[in-house]
């Protein structure tokens, strides 16, 4: 059972000391972590966890490109509130949206990765399946 959509899809964290460079700041690349991380709860929360879906080897969700913009650091103890969209839904893929917003809720960064439904066995983009489909349906952001 799906939990009733509340787009954007929320998940909070605390920026740890392993997780800053010299500056005291988050280094780039943890925000792609970040991103991934929230991206595994988030398939949890709507049915479809990853583990499941590697395990029955089906189809396969690979990321096929992210790119992320950065407006403003994040530093250690910071906790920062990711929020997950849904920014388009094609028949074989689909382009999740990141805000990271910091404690007083101003923009850190934002991040995007598109995901593609590949059929294991054949190795090709295949449809997103439909249960899979109507859940993300919820979530989707025409706006961002």
């Amino acid at each position: 059972m799906n939990p009733p959509p509340n787009p954007p899809f929320h998940h909070r964290i605390s920026i740890p000391f392993q997780d800053v460079d010299l500056a005291g700041m988050v280094f780039f690349a943890h925000f792609f972590r970040y991103a991934h991380e929230t991206y595994e709860i988030f398939m949890t929360a709507i049915g479809h966890p990853l583990d499941g879906i590697l395990r029955e080897a089906v189809f396969a969700l690979p990321l096929v490109h992210a790119e992320a913009d950065y407006k403003k650091p994040l530093r250690l103890g910071d906790t920062t509130l990711i929020e997950l969209s849904l920014k388009r839904l094609g028949e074989s893929s689909f382009s999740l949206h990141y805000l990271f917003r910091g404690g007083d809720g101003e923009p850190r960064a934002t991040a995007e990765t598109v995901h593609v439904a590949l059929d294991v066995e054949l190795g090709r983009p295949c449809a997103i399946p439909a249960r899979l489909r109507d859940a993300l349906k919820p979530y989707e952001k025409t706006n961002i």
